[in-house]
């Protein structure tokens, strides 16, 4: 299984955990990385993880993320494919940064695209070709 997780995703270890619902998602966020490590799923990584992470200001956060980049089964460029499939998302007012991620998902043949991003959530069932969820949600129905 192929799954693709934004930057939101790979971020949520380092946001304030005080907050029950953040905590469950960095538990269920580690949890599908040591799947990826182990082989259960499949990483798609895209020029996009690596533009957004580039720009993170804290030198340690930045290497950890981009070291889940060796773990990938494909790592999708910009395309014409790809920014088709953006300007059809951003139709159906998703964001273009989001749009971008979803597409390059899309365009790798990603079963999920996993997002902390409440905006993305709010509107998965408007994204047609991936499944959208959050980590929780993902372990609740493929692992559980």
């Amino acid at each position: 299984m192929k799954i693709y997780l934004d930057n939101c995703c790979f971020n949520r270890p380092y946001d304030d955990q005080f907050d029950f619902r953040i905590r469950l998602e960095v538990e269920a966020k580690l949890k599908i990385q040591e799947e990826i490590r182990n082989g259960t799923f499949q990483l798609v990584w895209s020029y996009l993880l690596d533009y957004e992470n580039n720009k993170n200001p804290f030198k340690e956060r930045k290497e950890q993320i981009a070291g889940w980049r060796k773990y990938a089964l494909k790592d999708i460029v910009e395309s014409e494919a790809v920014i088709g499939v953006a300007v059809n998302l951003q139709k159906q007012r998703i964001k273009k940064i989001d749009s971008l991620h979803i597409a390059c998902a899309i365009n790798a043949d990603a079963d999920y695209f996993l997002t902390t991003d409440d905006g993305i959530l709010r509107k998965a069932t408007r994204i047609q070709g991936i499944r959208v969820d959050d980590p929780i949600g993902f372990i609740k129905e493929v692992l559980a």
